[in-house]
């Protein structure tokens, strides 16, 4: 290989700063209201720029919106990179055309002004690529030797380089995969890759790639920002400022309306980071069948209006009689040797309480040793029987309960008595499922989730989980059992297997235990004393 330069232009020698401020990987990551948004500009770089920068993964990818900036942000850290002496590496940006490579240098030579670096002028080349010649552009910093080189489309080679490697509009490469593999030598030598794209459809490699590193596939991290997310941290301020505009608030909102009436139909991948063809039932019927297992106890609970209000030593005497018929057989089959966790949804009235009892085997496979619904039992029972089966768990590791709404009680009583350590309180959300789900799926897909009791009921409730604006989680629909008055179910079962498979790959740290002194009437003044 080889290259040669064809001709130079655009000189980028240190010039004076910009006159506005300059805060760069130091700068808050809020802005300030809306009366000072009106009248100090922000700083240059927004907060999801900021973050971008600030994470020194090595492996890091950009699910964006378009127009957001991201790759202006992105060639702000690669200048200093490139230019300074503690980073001191090269950078190879490859974007899928000539335009996007001489975009970028050209934001590098801004950056390079802003910084007050001395760099080169920017030199257009040929890169040789077997029988191919490939555009280049290039800066130079010579108090490094390192080097900028913006490629207009893919090297079929790129292991003969060192350095950070940027691919911009990754959905949009030929060849993804085969870049990728190229590009990962990079980071066994103390390099990073970044990885930049809007969606191109839920089948592409970019997508499927953000899909193994949230379900802990391939390690990375990614970042997310939708077009109204952009806005609300700054995004229409930094274009009222480009054009010498005053910002409003109407204006911003027209600006907004505008651009979804622009893009239209496409208004979901393009904006919204909604790949497209991404609606329908996340998992499928294949899938969950294959990981379910007659075999696994499913004990159903059912109980009248009318025992909520009967005596509390009669309610508990009833309950305790059940959970030894019940739930005791379970328990006491449980490996004493395993680790156990404890997976749980919700409900008091109409849906159902769904416990999960998750155990891990040595070959790391997490199997449900038993599923346990509760239909219209009382919040002070619900309380019992988790404490039933918590206190008889060998080796309990963790658990983790749905804390929306009424389920916040009970999630706080079991933290009360077996620690925030162990028991975590999910407030299912959005990013929740966004960061999760894929994992879950993954676990199901890959054999290392097991044994879910076989049962049509079971089956229906995971079908229930949709992809919903690109988001997996649970859907707005309910299905009636047919057993019973008012007995219906929201994907109960789904959310506790989900919640127990999280629960058991939580980093749970180790609980020491101290002795306590007895009590003594010395030390004993009418409240516990120690």
């Amino acid at each position: 290989m080889a290259s040669r330069t064809e001709r130079k232009g655009g000189g980028v020698a240190a010039g004076n700063p910009p006159a506005y401020p300059l805060r760069v990987k130091s700068i808050p990551v809020s802005l300030p209201g809306d009366a000072a948004r009106k009248d100090a500009p922000p700083a240059v770089l927004l907060p999801y720029q900021i973050r971008w920068i600030e994470d020194d993964s090595p492996l890091k990818i950009a699910e964006k919106s378009r127009r957001v900036g991201w790759t202006w942000g992105e060639a702000a850290d690669d200048v200093l990179i490139a230019a300074r002496e503690e980073y001191n590496s090269n950078v190879f940006y490859i974007g899928p055309t000539q335009d996007m490579a001489l975009e970028f240098i050209e934001a590098c030579a801004m950056w390079a002004r802003a910084y007050d670096y001395a760099a080169s002028e920017i030199e257009e080349g040929i890169f040789v690529d077997g029988d191919n010649e490939i555009k280049t552009y290039k800066i130079d910093f010579p108090a490094t030797g390192r080097r900028i080189v913006a490629l207009s489309s893919r090297p079929t080679n790129l292991r003969g380089k060192q350095g950070v490697i940027v691919i911009d509009e990754a959905a949009f490469h030929n060849d993804l995969d085969a870049l990728l593999k190229a590009a990962m030598a990079m980071l066994l030598w103390g390099d990073k890759v970044r990885i930049i794209s809007t969606h191109d459809g839920q089948d592409n490699a970019f997508n499927e790639l953000i899909q193994e590193v949230r379900a802990g596939k391939r390690k990375g991290v990614v970042h997310r920002i939708t077009f109204r997310e952009a806005v609300e941290q700054g995004l229409y301020l930094r274009v009222c400022l480009r054009r010498g505009i005053a910002w409003t608030a109407e204006g911003e909102a027209a600006w907004v309306a505008d651009a979804y009436a622009f893009y239209g139909d496409d208004a979901a991948e393009e904006l919204d980071v909604v790949p497209s063809q991404s609606g329908g039932a996340y998992l499928t019927m294949g899938l969950i069948e294959a990981r379910m297992n007659p075999d696994t106890p499913l004990v159903r609970g059912k109980w009248k209006s009318e025992f909520a209000y009967l005596p509390d030593w009669e309610r508990q005497a009833e309950v305790a009689e059940w959970c030894e018929e019940h739930l005791k057989p379970i328990l006491d089959g449980l490996n004493k040797d395993m680790a156990h966790g404890l997976g749980e949804d919700f409900a008091r009235l109409g849906d159902l309480t769904v416990l999960d009892i998750m155990e891990e085997g040595r070959d790391l496979i997490t199997r449900v040793r038993g599923q346990i619904e509760l239909s219209n039992c009382p919040f002070t029972q619900q309380e019992q029987i988790v404490f039933y089966i918590l206190s008889r768990l060998p080796r309990f590791r963790s658990a983790a309960f749905d804390a929306r709404g009424n389920g916040q009680y009970l999630a706080e009583r079991a933290a009360q008595k077996f620690g925030q350590a162990r028991i975590e309180q999910v407030m299912l959300s959005n990013a929740f499922y966004l960061e999760n789900m894929p994992r879950f799926k993954a676990a199901l897909q890959d054999g290392t989730l097991d044994d879910i009791p076989k049962d049509n009921q079971v089956r229906d409730d995971l079908r229930a989980l949709q992809l919903i604006d690109g988001i997996p989680k649970l859907g707005k629909s309910k299905t009636q059992t047919g057993e019973g008055e008012k007995l219906q179910r929201h994907g109960d079962s789904a959310i506790s297997l989900f919640l127990g498979h999280y629960a058991m790959k939580r980093e749970v740290a180790p609980i020491e235990y101290q002795g306590v002194p007895k009590r003594t009437d010395e030390n004993y003044s009418g409240r516990r004393a120690w």
